[in-house]
């Protein structure tokens, strides 16, 4: 049960979408003939979200997820909400 909800968590980062940190690094010899760090890059990528992993996500969990938001209290609703909206407002940059 514990993979299956790590390929659902997956499935839904790769249909929402996410941000991640690109590292390149760059080597080079020293004198002693090793390799030396030289440069490293860090850069901010948005990787958009995937068509293909939401019709996934929709094919095989819908309607569990259906299931379990039919049976959340309007108190779970509401903070889900809210929840929602700051994840939005935060890969939105606050533009929301």
């Amino acid at each position: 049960m514990e993979e299956e909800e790590k390929i659902r968590k997956a499935l839904l980062k790769k249909a929402l979408g996410y941000r991640t940190n690109e590292v390149v690094e760059e080597y080079v010899l020293d004198e002693d003939g090793g390799q030396r760090l030289a440069k490293k890059k860090v850069t901010k990528k948005h990787v958009s979200p995937d068509i293909s992993a939401m019709r996934v996500l929709l094919e095989r969990y819908s309607s569990d997820m259906a299931d379990e938001i039919r049976n959340m209290s309007d108190e779970e609703l509401l903070k889900e909400r809210s929840r929602l909206l700051k994840l939005i407002k935060e890969e939105d940059g606050g533009n929301l």
